[in-house]
């Protein structure tokens, strides 16, 4: 199991064998890097740990347990089993930072496993009537020959959906994730018990001094960065020239004692290419910056992408991501980033669109809209507008975030994510959030959801493919339980979002940055599938492909035509399908396991 994510931890190795229990990790070595060896105990061996993330208030939590604790190392690792000594399960509470993290109680003979309060890190777990196993990607669990590789038709669905399955569900049948700010105990009497112990679901702040709250943000944005910077190994940032990760390398440049080192991607088409932003932005902060302008070989890299993540993955800007993540760790083991921003601060276009999105008045009329709509061709221009105008507003969010698609259930044909369901499909997430206004309750929706499911796996997984650690201190906990507390109308005005954010920064950052276009972290998808991707295109169009198991062929060979002739782009969906049908592929090819479990 440790092999098969070999790439997490590439410096060491470590295990604790005993009664009833194996502990294992790999580690990146990065704070303590001569005597923070993993597993750690306490005094007498009763409590061990294992750990990945790192903990920011490590060196507080360390001044507390020294009157009455033995630490052998000075790594942040030792700090857990301490706690757990102390505070039992309760003890998650008290710490700041990214984490995954298992502790076996001997004398309990109990088990805790805890994540983060975001998601940062992940953390998958697997329940048997011969007990649990846990890991940090599914590669551990393939590499085990008991484990039945059963696709769970469910998460499949919201893989089709959503473009990623969102915890708690596993596209493996029996397989969680737990989810972020939950902790789970497992003993063999009592089995398991899952407790959430933070959410990011806030009342909202009162407002009197606007310019008080833009000086508090300012304060917890640098206290953030400046927690996140302990590494005795060479650290760096992503910079893409955005508000965000601006942001955080000019926090960096003004904390640090040297230059900081920054890296940004650019592909030869202006479309796409925020490299020479970037780098202006570099020059203003000061920083060493390294760019790459690339032309990638798009079929190539399809390859690499679908072996990075252990499950479906329909994020195309997973390719960047993981071009951006080679590029660093060429020069730095630790890389800052900052996600994070759109979701606390209302940066999403998509947010901007509900706000000029129309709706018809009366329930009547909106059935009205969507009987009319459904009675068009797929194809018809218009259609998607008038199924737009028939949903209530939580269906016509979900409709920016999700794709329906026709898909084959036991031989007969349903919808996922279809336009009745749409409205409810978001439903669990937004329920929490009732109360606030809506533009609060959409970013609560994507920081539960759209942010641990997709933006932070894609994240993790592409920097720790070439052992590289990333770090989001947009992310510390102090800032977001701040930043989701503040009315919408400090997020979004006048039409522009991060209002806050921007009035914070503003002098820290240079100008151009807030007139930089968003543009997100794109390829040119649609050309590449009309060019070097094209047969892959083709091949999706072959009933025999696995992906048809689960997909309707009708459906996919209308929008593989409809993209192919340049009559339409679906490029990001059809994504999502070739995605899929390669990891099918590569799982189902039992003569080939390297994608999934190298």
């Amino acid at each position: 199991m440790c092999a098969a994510i070999r790439h997490r931890g590439p410096d060491d190795e470590g295990h604790h064998i005993g009664p009833g229990v194996a502990l294992g990790m790999r580690r990146l070595s990065i704070i303590d890097v001569a005597g923070g060896r993993q597993p750690i105990s306490n005094e007498d061996a009763t409590v061990h740990v294992v750990f990945n993330g790192e903990i920011y208030n490590h060196h507080h939590l360390r001044a507390q347990l020294l009157p009455r604790h033995v630490l052998r190392s000075r790594s942040d690792t030792e700090t857990l089993v301490h706690l757990y000594e102390e505070d039992g399960p309760r003890f998650v509470e008290r710490l700041r930072g990214m984490f995954a993290f298992a502790i076996w109680d001997e004398k309990a003979e109990r088990l805790l496993l805890a994540r983060d309060r975001l998601g940062i890190k992940p953390l998958y777990y697997w329940v048997t009537p011969d007990g649990i196993a846990f890991a940090s990607e599914l590669k551990s669990f393939l590499a085990l020959d008991e484990f039945p590789r059963e696709i769970d038709v469910s998460a499949m669905h919201e893989y089709l959906a959503l473009g990623y399955v969102p915890d708690p569900a596993c596209i493996f049948r029996g397989v969680r994730k737990l989810p972020p700010g939950h902790v789970l105990t497992w003993d063999r009497a009592n089995g398991v018990s899952v407790q959430q112990y933070w959410t990011p679901v806030r009342g909202e702040m009162p407002v009197t001094d606007e310019r008080a709250v833009v000086e508090e943000l300012r304060r917890l944005i640098a206290d953030a960065v400046d927690s996140h910077l302990e590494s005795e190994v060479p650290l760096g940032a992503f910079l893409s020239g955005g508000i965000d990760s601006s942001t955080v390398v000019a926090q960096m440049a003004r904390l640090c004692a040297t230059r900081v080192r920054t890296f940004s991607i650019g592909f030869d088409e202006p479309e796409f290419n925020e490299a020479p932003h970037a780098a202006s932005v570099a020059r203003a902060l000061g920083t060493d910056h390294t760019e790459l302008i690339v032309r990638p070989d798009a079929d190539e890299l399809v390859e690499e992408v679908v072996g990075t993540f252990d499950e479906p993955f329909g994020d195309s800007s997973a390719l960047p991501t993981l071009l951006v993540s080679h590029l660093a760790r060429q020069h730095v083991t630790v890389a800052l980033s900052g996600d994070g921003g759109d979701e606390l601060f209302g940066g999403y276009t998509r947010y901007a669109r509900m706000e000029t999105a129309r709706q018809l008045p009366t329930r009547v009329a909106r059935k009205l809209a969507r009987a009319a709509a459904l009675r068009l061709g797929h194809s018809t221009y218009g259609r998607n507008k008038l199924l737009d105008l028939s949903r209530e507003r939580r269906g016509r969010y979900a409709a920016t975030v999700a794709q329906p698609l026709a898909i084959n259930e036991g031989g007969t044909l349903r919808h996922v994510a279809s336009d009745h369901s749409l409205d409810a499909l978001l439903d669990r997430w937004f329920e929490p959030a009732e109360g606030r206004d809506f533009l609060t309750q959409m970013t609560l929706v994507d920081l539960a959801s759209y942010l641990p499911g997709d933006i932070l796996t894609k994240v993790d997984r592409a920097s720790m493919r070439v052992s590289l650690e990333a770090r989001v201190p947009l992310l510390d906990h102090p800032l977001v339980e701040f930043a989701v507390s503040l009315p919408g109308h400090l997020k979004r005005r006048d039409g522009t979002g991060k209002w806050i954010l921007r009035e914070a920064i503003k002098g820290l950052v240079p100008d151009s940055v807030f007139t930089q276009p968003k543009r997100g972290f794109a390829v040119p998808l649609g050309r590449w599938m009309r060019q070097q991707l094209r047969h892959r295109l083709e091949t999706l169009i072959d009933a025999s492909r696995p992906v048809h198991e689960y997909v309707d062929h009708d459906s996919v060979e209308r929008l593989v035509r409809e993209h192919l002739s340049g009559r339409r782009d679906h490029s990001h969906f059809l994504w999502r399908l070739l995605v899929l049908d390669l990891w099918l592929t590569a799982l189902r090819d039992a003569s080939n396991r390297t994608m999934l479990v190298s």
